[in-house]
């Protein structure tokens, strides 16, 4: 058997070419969460942020502070730019008030009487807001509701909701994050209407 060195080393040069595309383009994928509501979680109910959440820290309930006044993130220009620049963040949402409604197979938040999300326990689908496409998967993870939200540049939006202080408090915990670089987190605290 005769091996040309010639033949060989340009196949050697393809095959690395092909690994490193092909680790390139890996690209990141959400998998999908459970579709089955814990029991006894139920998180229906008229909520309206939290007034003091300061008040909180002597409840038990962690992470508090909002991580735009931590010192990893000290220049906030440069962190609003990241976040400016993130496709993800189209998808986030806010509101003074809040009604939930949680079905069977689904969960409906109403933020300020305008604007409804609809999330189907155990989805794993393509969602888009005008040309701006993402990944999104949402259900269950404990006792924890939790939607995942991966645009198209690798930005994951994560928001988590769950109950807590005895179910008088409804905690919804935002991260945005890039690869394995937590560019934004918020956590809101609500409580009953």
């Amino acid at each position: 058997m005769h091996i040309n060195i010639r033949q060989a080393s340009q196949g050697l040069i393809v095959l690395c070419f092909l690994s490193l595309a092909a680790c390139a383009s890996k690209e990141m994928i959400l998998e999908t969460r459970l579709a089955e509501v814990p029991v006894g979680v139920d998180l229906t109910g008229f909520w309206r942020v939290l007034d003091n959440p300061d008040a909180l820290r002597f409840t038990g309930i962690e992470n508090v502070q909002d991580l735009t006044k931590t010192k990893e993130l000290k220049d906030r220009s440069k962190h609003q730019k990241i976040l400016s620049s993130s496709s993800a963040r189209v998808f986030l949402e806010f509101g003074e008030s809040l009604k939930i409604t949680q079905t069977e197979y689904s969960l409906f938040i109403s933020y300020d009487r305008s604007i409804v999300e609809e999330y189907t326990f155990g989805e794993n689908r393509l969602v888009s807001i005008g040309p701006i496409e993402a990944q999104r998967v949402s259900g269950w993870q404990d006792n924890k509701f939790v939607v995942y939200t991966l645009g198209a540049s690798g930005t994951i939006l994560f928001e988590t909701w769950y109950l807590a202080n005895d179910d008088q408090i409804l905690v919804r915990d935002i991260r945005i994050a890039k690869g394995d670089t937590e560019i934004y987190r918020h956590n809101q605290f609500f409580e009953p209407q």
